[in-house]
């Protein structure tokens, strides 16, 4: 279901697009979807008879804020002519509502007195699928206590500010203030893979916490990405995380 050469942004104009009733969706939810910046698309069942056919899909969306937001589209050819449409809901019970309320030719939405060539993906395998694609799609846990560690951190902080690219890096004043670091802890809270400009780029964004010798404590947030002209690995570090996941937003072509 997902296109490797498609962006997030792509796949969403192209399903609002086609939904006879997309106009129906909470305008909440199609703002909160203009933050997407990943997708994962899943068949979650499908019955075809001689003439007939029916799909239903799941599209997960991350977004920008961590949390994620699920679509499901029903698929049916009962138009005129045969033509293939489309719906979208927000909720699983909207869909299979729909789908129940198909022309007379499809039988039940799932269950045993379906007679027709049913996919076989509903039961315990696709609840156990559809839990693990949420999982991948939903916001990090909560990460476990800082654990400082004064490894040489104060010349750590020197190699990570040298190492940004960005021009709009922390200046001499947060160099000054970060020489009296003597522990950090760094944490990952933020890694994704997805499409920018029709090339496979990566994101990833590090908190490096420095604890100061006068007992306060302080983070340089650093993001690394390959969504360069050439490819190449590139680092940018900002002084504070809503700066540098909009950084990211903007390199992914969010904005």
């Amino acid at each position: 279901m997902n296109d490797p050469y498609e962006t997030t942004e792509t796949q969403l104009e192209r399903l609002l697009g086609r939904a006879l009733n997309s106009f129906d969706l909470p305008d909440t939810t199609v703002e909160r979807l203009e933050s997407a910046l990943a997708h994962a698309s899943s068949l979650h069942s499908s019955h075809h008879s001689a003439t007939l056919r029916r799909a239903t899909y799941r599209h997960a969306y991350l977004l920008s804020d961590g949390s994620s937001l699920v679509l499901w589209e029903l698929v049916h050819n009962t138009g005129r002519d045969g033509a293939e449409q489309h719906e979208l809901y927000t909720e699983e019970s909207e869909v299979r509502l729909a789908a129940s309320r198909l022309p007379a030719g499809f039988p039940g939405f799932a269950g045993p007195a379906d007679n027709g060539r049913d996919s076989g993906l509903e039961g315990d395998d696709l609840d156990a699928d559809l839990e693990l694609l949420t999982s991948l799609m939903t916001a990090p846990p909560a990460p476990l206590p800082r654990m400082y560690v004064p490894d040489d951190s104060a010349d750590h902080a020197r190699r990570v500010l040298r190492r940004a690219e960005n021009a709009d890096r922390p200046g001499e004043e947060t160099a000054r203030l970060l020489r009296s670091a003597f522990a950090h802890h760094i944490t990952q809270v933020f890694g994704r893979q997805c499409r920018v400009e029709g090339k496979d780029a990566g994101f990833t964004l590090y908190e490096h916490a420095f604890l100061l010798l006068d007992g306060t404590e302080t983070s340089l947030w650093e993001v690394e990405h390959t969504a360069t002209p050439d490819g190449r690995h590139m680092c940018e570090v900002y002084a504070a995380e809503h700066i540098a996941r909009e950084a990211m937003e903007l390199r992914a072509g969010v904005r």
